[in-house]
């Protein structure tokens, strides 16, 4: 592990008693270890993020740009899902 650094957090109630829970039940044997998972998993999540932006979005955004009258009107989009909603309503009062 690289050198590790000395920090002072403060956090609410709950979450502390959480990691508490955690080093108590010995899933982790620190606090730290559990904020450094914690870290680790919020790392992951924003490298998915990156990449979905990246490798989905930018070139959809870039096809629209290049030729926007293949776009779907905001119109139709919210039609689309107000019919889609009173199916799921329907369904759900079939029950």
């Amino acid at each position: 592990m690289a050198a590790a650094e000395k920090r002072t957090f403060s956090l609410p109630s709950e979450q502390a008693r959480y990691i508490d829970k955690l080093v108590r039940s010995g899933t982790y044997a620190t606090s730290s270890e559990v904020i450094r998972a914690g870290l680790r998993a919020l790392q992951e999540r924003d490298a998915a993020v990156e990449r979905w932006l990246r490798e989905e979005v930018v070139p959809v955004t870039a096809k629209m740009q290049a030729n926007p009258e293949s776009a779907i009107s905001i119109d139709d989009v919210f039609n689309g899902i107000r019919r889609l909603h009173a199916q799921q309503l329907k369904g759900d009062s079939d029950t």
